[in-house]
């Protein structure tokens, strides 16, 4: 029979080498070396060649004819050498993937080392992407040892077993498919399906390597409200020995996707609404232990989600066990993002193979994710368009039972040919954040559905940053939790109304690693997460949205980081999933309020320093305010390393400054004068920019339907484009800034008519 033995213990690890050479470190799988590097902002986090080296000792092996070397990811490149041997390679950091070591074994001990890399290439996704691509050995190595009959091992990382449940009236017809290698004489294949309790509801034994058996009044899986999984196994036995034996859990359901009423699970409305994921953590990055994916997995049931979207790449096996258990509907992709390249096609076909052969019995998995954001250069080349026409239908070829959807970025026109290729389409929307204004959201979505009435559209990115700053005039790109509180009310309302919307996931659960990012004044990190990075603090907009979707009562008071406030009065939010709720200060009530939309606004006298307290039935939250004379210095976002912060720009009364938007200035005649003088100076420097690169990269502007993008532009301060530009490698230096501001503050602001 097989056996799997843990390979992790023990490594020798040497940075930098494409060999085993100088000294040593030991580490325990799994392990990344950009832990720290990785997250701590200037995208100089180290990316080349790192070799893992360990020693197997066959006779520490349990005895059998062939032993696979099982590597469950290792981003992102990796070549395998046993026994001074190249054994296999691999692209994809990702997936699973396994060598055949069984030829390369000595009888003592043999030396094993694998080259891991995560240098940037012309071939391998992801290469440009809003993440941290950290390298290492980060899901850990296993030995299987087999007989020489056995369940494939060799095809895309699979396990063997292909189980197809297809509901029929109250029962279920459950297909098992199994590959293995060649069967021998008097060798067959024993079948078997057990409920959840354990109790065998049909069996079989036969030499076809397809099965088929009937369920009767079959247990349904659906989702949050009811997981219920049954487990199949197939043995390969001969004159009454188990030679090689595989199971997989599986869910017997329904689903489709109505353009008018979104997801139906078992003929049922299930409105998916829910969060996406990134799988790193602070101070581990990728390495992460069955632990925390459980830790996340409670967090996420926590808020009342029904669905996740794992993004960008393939996840954990562990975690995507969780979902089947806790019964998420989950989007599951592969990471071909932002740019198209013209010799990654063969890797898209590779990587997709290995996610959907490892993760086809998943019952969690509705949809396979395409690609995101891949049209940053533009939607109409040729190769992209392709590329996605050969994945789309590799899809379809290898799972009938799954639909394929897309995310696509927000400058991309819903008219174009891309945007249609797939089953369903989502969106990543950031009005509100990045430019536009909050209530642009709904009104997009509803011109897409009455211009596509038929076509299923969704929401899978929007979101905006918020750190530990604080504020009671909340405005957009103040990364205040204050203003992304009120992001996700304005959303939370607007989504959340429109039936037709498949399925919305925020954009983020949690912070996540992106070393390139200098935002919010913590450089590494995307702050968008309802959660920080070390999932210590669930900011306010956690609670918003868990007000909405968990039925496990209970009240939050925002605010509570928000102590000195300077205002005779101000505003006190409460969120809570119960009808009513009570304020006291200092133990006396100064009112109840019902809410149907789960938002709770008090306003409440500022006098010393007072104890709020919320209570909603039985449950109790508790904060404090305090009344100080000037703003607290730590509330004030200053940006490390920033060429200026707003509050060193001069902005004299009634005239503009860098701190005003592009869509006020431009309401002035003088200020689109001065708009077209900035969009020149911008040109300039991305043609000396394309230059400097050989000439051939394109812009991300290239790609941008300008008319479209125009009302998103108009809601950014000029400060914050020039922020913004410079993640993509344009930048102005100080007296650049200054100057432009100069010429701003000589414009002046239009009279208030209503004065």
């Amino acid at each position: 029979m097989r056996s799997t033995v843990s390979f992790n213990d023990g490594w020798s690890f040497y940075k930098g080498v494409s060999a085993p050479s100088g000294e040593a470190e030991i580490v325990n799988l799994p392990h990344t070396w950009n832990g720290v590097d990785g997250q701590d902002g200037g995208d100089d986090y180290f990316r080349g060649d790192c070799v893992y080296e360990k020693k197997i000792v066959k006779a520490d092996l349990p005895v059998a004819d062939e032993y696979y070397l099982e590597i469950c990811a290792a981003n992102s490149s990796a070549d395998v050498f046993v026994g001074g041997e190249k054994v296999v390679h691999h692209d994809g950091g990702y997936s699973a993937f396994r060598a055949n070591i069984t030829k390369y074994l000595t009888e003592n001990e043999t030396q094993v080392y694998i080259v891991v890399n995560n240098a940037p290439n012309d071939h391998v996704y992801p290469q440009f992407a809003d993440f941290t691509f950290y390298g290492g050995l980060y899901r850990g190595v296993k030995i299987i040892a087999v007989n020489k009959t056995h369940f494939d091992l060799d095809y895309y990382g699979g396990t063997g077993i292909k189980v197809t449940p297809q509901i029929k009236g109250a029962d279920a017809d459950v297909e098992v498919e199994v590959f293995t290698t060649e069967l021998g004489e008097n060798e067959k294949i024993a079948y078997t399906i057990y409920n959840k309790e354990g109790e065998v509801v049909a069996s079989g034994e036969s030499a076809d390597k397809k099965w088929t058996a009937t369920i009767s009044s079959v247990h349904r899986w659906h989702g949050r409200k009811d997981p219920y999984l049954y487990r199949a196994t197939a043995c390969i036995v001969k004159d009454g020995e188990a030679l090689d034996e595989v199971s997989a859990r599986f869910g017997c359901r329904t689903f489709r996707v109505d353009p008018n009423l979104g997801f139906i699970l078992n003929d049922e409305e299930y409105p998916l609404r829910g969060v996406s994921r990134h799988q790193d953590r602070l101070g581990i990055g990728n390495a992460l232990l069955p632990e925390h994916h459980a830790e996340d997995i409670e967090l996420i049931k926590e808020v009342g989600a029904t669905t996740i979207r794992l993004a960008h790449y393939q996840h954990d096996q562990y975690f995507y066990d969780l979902c089947d258990e806790v019964g998420f509907v989950v989007w599951a992709e592969i990471p071909y993002i932002s740019h198209h390249l013209p010799n990654g096609r063969e890797n898209t076909i590779s990587q997709m193979k290995e996610l959907i052969t490892q993760n086809y019995n998943h019952a969690s998995i509705c949809v396979w994710g395409l690609s995101n954001e891949i049209t940053m250069n533009g939607a109409k080349d040729p190769d992209l368009l392709e590329n996605h026409r050969i994945l789309n239908d590799l899809v379809h070829e290898m799972d009938k039972t799954r639909l394929t959807t897309i995310a696509v970025v927000s400058m991309c026109s819903m008219d174009e040919e891309y945007v249609h290729i797939s089953d369903l389409v989502s969106y990543n929307h950031y009005f509100g954040w990045y430019g536009g204004t909050t209530d642009m959201n709904g009104p997009w979505f509803d011109k897409f559905h009455e211009k596509y009435p038929n076509r299923p559209i969704g929401v899978s990115e929007y979101g905006c940053e918020a750190l530990n700053w604080h504020t009671s005039n909340p405005v957009q790109g103040d990364y205040t939790e204050e203003y992304q509180a009120y992001y996700h009310e304005e959303l939370i309302k607007q989504l959340f109304s429109r039936k037709y919307i498949w399925a919305t996931h925020v954009w983020n659960m949690f912070d996540f690693g992106a070393d390139l990012r200098s935002e919010g004044g913590e450089n590494g990190q995307n702050h968008k997460g309802l959660i920080t990075f070390d999932r210590k603090y669930k900011k306010d907009s956690f609670y918003a949205y868990k007000a909405w979707l968990s039925d496990e009562p209970f009240v939050h008071l925002c605010g509570k980081r928000y102590v000195d406030r300077v205002e005779d009065v101000t505003k006190v939010t409460v969120y809570s999933n119960l009808p009513e709720v009570e304020l006291f200060v200092n133990g006396v009530s100064v009112g109840k309020k019902s809410a149907p939309d789960h938002f709770f606004y008090f306003e409440v006298k500022n006098e010393g320093e007072s104890t709020i307290t919320a209570v909603a039935g039985e449950y109790k939250d508790e904060g404090k305010i305090r009344k100080v004379d000037k703003m607290n210095e730590d509330y004030i976002l200053k940006e490390k390393g920033a060429v200026l912060n707003w509050f060193d720009i001069d902005a004299p009364k009634g005239r503009f400054s860098l701190n005003d938007t592009f869509g006020s200035i431009m309401d002035t005649f003088r200020g689109k004068l001065w708009a077209i003088g900035l969009g020149l100076s911008v040109k300039k420097k991305m043609d000396a920019k394309k230059k400097a690169e050989g000439g051939e990269q394109k812009s991300m502007t290239d790609g941008m339907n300008m008319k479209e993008m125009m009302p998103m532009l108009s809601g950014f301060t000029v400060l914050r484009m020039t922020n913004m530009i410079g993640m993509v490698g344009i930048s102005f230096t100080k007296e650049e800034l200054l100057k432009m501001n100069k010429k701003l503050n000589k414009i002046r602001k239009p009279k208030d008519k209503k004065k």
